[in-house]
């Protein structure tokens, strides 16, 4: 059979993964470039799938995996725009803008829930029926997968900006919100760190204290997720995630914030096998993104 070709994006807050695959996940070329501004940006994205498909062979649908907030509803006349992301030059622009002069259909969601979707596929959420993925890096997000589908309502989850409790006393930062202060992002997410202690956990020596703080409003969340979708699993990525000791001092605040209201089998002692990093590594956002514009062939 001839294998039909995908080009995906994962498109995140400091760099963009380019990739054109075959529908069975075979990538042919795939590039990295820097997120600037889409001006700066679309020029780039335009010319790797020219060349790429001038090499390979023509482009039977995008599948795109995206920072947001931006527009995930098929039905709006807004698809695939971003709307209030603080990402300076952002709101406003749309992947369509780039990609509808290639003439194919083109699949958007979110980064998470493409990251998700790769993990649930191939990654660390095989098996599962319910999946949620969260990214804790340049800043905090979820997907929810359920049977290979991705989860939303009248807009994708937000789940970086809910409330967490703020010891002031133990943590007098304010948070880096522009729209919340010390919501979930605002305190836990890297630029939240770096601003907080000058640099990141990893080359502070990830010392207990600081990591347990940062654990405790990431708990929050993970907690929050058990109570509100009870997901067979919980995977955990993103740079911040990458700090030694963090996933550990994760799954006992969890345990703790649960208190042992949940009892299942999937929450296994000491959450070692219900929250865990991402099989996929970096790699499941641009799994996902393939899967995305995969769903689009018929």
């Amino acid at each position: 059979m001839t294998q039909r070709l995908i080009g995906a994006i994962e498109a995140g807050g400091t760099k963009f993964v380019l990739a054109l695959a075959r529908e069975d996940g075979i990538v042919l070329a795939e590039t990295r470039i820097a997120t600037r501004t889409p001006d700066e940006c679309w020029p780039d994205v335009a010319a790797f799938f020219t060349q790429a498909s001038a090499a390979h062979g023509p482009i039977a649908a995008f599948g795109v995996a995206s920072f947001g907030p931006i527009d995930i509803d098929p039905a709006s006349p807004r698809y695939g725009t971003f709307t209030t992301t603080p990402k300076p030059g952002w709101s406003g622009a749309r992947f369509h803008d780039v990609l509808q002069g290639f003439g194919a259909p083109i699949a958007v969601d979110t980064d998470v829930n493409g990251a998700a979707l790769g993990e649930w596929q191939s990654g660390a959420g095989q098996g599962c029926a319910t999946l949620a993925y969260t990214t804790v890096g340049t800043g905090i997000g979820t997907g929810v997968v359920r049977h290979g589908k991705p989860l939303m309502g009248f807009s994708h989850y937000e789940s970086g900006h809910i409330p967490v409790p703020h010891d002031r006393a133990r943590d007098p930062y304010d948070g880096f919100c522009p729209y919340h202060g010390d919501c979930l992002e605002g305190l836990a997410a890297g630029p939240a760190i770096e601003r907080r202690w000058g640099q990141s956990l990893s080359k502070l020596g990830s010392p207990p204290d600081k990591v347990e703080l940062i654990a405790g409003y990431i708990a929050q969340l993970a907690a929050s997720l058990v109570l509100l979708h009870m997901p067979d699993r919980l995977i955990f990525g993103g740079g911040v995630m990458k700090t030694p000791g963090l996933v550990e001092a994760l799954r006992r605040a969890t345990k703790t914030r649960l208190a042992g209201y949940v009892k299942a089998p999937q929450l296994d002692p000491g959450l070692e096998r219900y929250i865990v990093t991402p099989g996929l590594g970096d790699e499941a956002g641009i799994t996902g993104a393939i899967a995305l514009g995969r769903g689009l062939l018929t």
